[in-house]
Formats: C-alpha cells, structure tokens, sequence
C-alpha cells in the first residue's frame, strides 16, 4: 500500500488547463454532492443509473424532497456498484487505483467489497484532504489512501494494480495519454473499467446540448470512437461494452424535480433523448 502524497502544485499540475479544473474542484461545495453524500458517508461525484421509486414523489410535501435526496443517492451508488462489478477477480491482496477520485465514494465501496488496498489520485488537494479524513473515520486509512497525482502520470510503480478505473472524469484529459499510464501501472490481465458520457459519432460533430455540458463542468466530451482507438492504441482490449443511457435518463429526472437541481439537468435529457449523447461502461483487459 502506498502512503498518502503530499506533492506541490508544481509537480503534479502542468498545464493552466489543470491549474483550472484544480481550481474548480478546490472551491467546490455544490450541495448535489455534499447533501447526497451525507446520507450514508458515501460522497460520489457521478450520476446515477436505474429507475427510482415513483413513491418518492408522494407523501407529506414537508419531507418531499428529503426522500429524493436519499433516492438519488441509492441510484449513485447503483452506478459504482455496476462499476465494481465489471472489475473482475479482485482478491484482498491486490490494490486497485480509482483515477479521479473525488472525495472517495467509490474507494470506499470497492475496499468494503473487495478488502483490496485502493489508491485514489486526484488534482483537487481538498478532495485528497477529504478523503483522507474519511478514511481515517473509517478505521481503513492503512488500506484506503488518496492522493494529490495526476491522473496521466500517476507515479505508482509499472505493473502493481490488479484494477483501475475512472468513474466520469476522463473527459478531463487526453484519452490517448490517459490509457498509456492506465496500461502502464497495470498488471498483464488487469482490468480497467470506465464509465463516461461521450458524443455520439454517428449523429456528427457535437451537439449543443453536449457543448452546454462541457462548459458547466468545464471538460472536454470525448466522442464514443475515441475511445476504442486509445484503447487499442495502449494494450487494452474491451471486453465488455455497455449502453447504460436508457438507464441514466430516470436520476436526470427526478434530479430535475429535486432542490440540488443546477440547471444541467435539461441539457443531459436532451442529450440523452435526442441521441447526441451516450451513457457508456467500457471494461477492459491490459494484454
């Protein structure tokens, strides 16, 4: 298991692009991540898939909205569990490295899962700081460390992971650069899964809404194709692909009728409806 880094700026931020999305996540407190994750300690910063139970809508108004909070968390963690599921054989012995942590809910359910050392990297010093602090809480902190590294040189030695993923952050970076380090650190038939929101090649070029997305998260949408060609181009062979956007249209949803409501929310439906926008879980082997 790897300690916790402390690293400066300077070494792991390269460019004023990542100087920014550093800054963004630094500064971020939005309510959809904060109010959500206190329900149960478990603080995602992804979206989630499934129907939600139409019963949340009924009942006392006063309570309303404590009931779709709670809601939109179980369909988060409904997202990270199909996550986990694709990784494969994971044994307690191995480690895994969640790539663009956040503040850490998915680490966590990975180490409750599997018992694995996991390794979380992100940009954001705050959120290195955060999910320190929980495991600490925890009672994990030998076995669950986060890290202020750059997702595309990570520094973990050549070969060491069982497992790796990004759970929604690699529209952050280039995809060609992101594969190369995930194959690297990763072991001969390690897995590596992902689960993003791309554009859709086949409806050409991208599409406003698509365009809206990027600028409020300030990211860079990839399209679908992009990713099987940094793939293949870095040793990792999908063998699993899976179209989860019926699945997230429901969270958009009741999200949009909820008070951790951004204004995002009509952007990805339209995406999503109009067919510009996919909703994918990619699972791959390092070969």
């Amino acid at each position: 298991m790897t300690s916790s880094t402390v690293s400066s700026p300077e070494n792991v931020l390269h460019t004023d692009y990542q100087r920014s999305v550093a800054a963004y996540w630094n500064a971020e407190r939005d309510p959809v991540n904060l109010r959500l994750g206190e329900v149960d300690g478990y603080f995602h910063h992804h979206y989630g898939i499934g129907d939600y139970d139409p019963s949340v809508l009924e009942g006392p108004a006063d309570t309303r909205d404590e009931r779709i909070i709670r809601e939109l968390h179980r369909l988060e963690s409904a997202q990270a569990d199909i996550l986990l599921d694709h990784l494969g054989d994971v044994r307690p012995h191995d480690r895994v490295m969640d790539t663009g942590s956040g503040r850490g809910g998915t680490s966590f359910m990975a180490h409750d899962r599997f018992g694995c050392a996991v390794d979380g990297v992100t940009i954001s010093e705050q959120q290195v700081a955060f999910g320190n602090a929980q495991a600490a809480e925890r009672g994990v902190a030998g076995k669950v460390a986060f890290h202020f590294r750059n997702m595309l040189g990570t520094g973990f030695d050549t070969g060491s992971l069982r497992a790796s993923w990004n759970n929604e952050s690699t529209m952050y970076v280039d995809l060609f650069e992101l594969f190369a380090e995930q194959a690297r650190v990763l072991r001969f038939g390690g897995r590596y899964v992902t689960i993003t929101g791309c554009s859709n090649d086949v409806t050409g070029g991208r599409s406003k809404a698509v365009s809206r997305i990027d600028e409020h998260y300030t990211c860079n949408i990839h399209p679908r194709s992009e990713y099987f060609r940094a793939m293949a181009a870095n040793g990792l062979a999908p063998i699993a692909v899976v179209d989860l956007t019926p699945a997230a249209i429901p969270y958009w949803e009741l999200r949009a009728r909820s008070s951790v409501a951004t204004g995002i929310e009509e952007p990805f439906l339209t995406a999503y409806r109009e067919g510009s926008f996919h909703y994918l879980l990619i699972a791959a082997d390092r070969i």
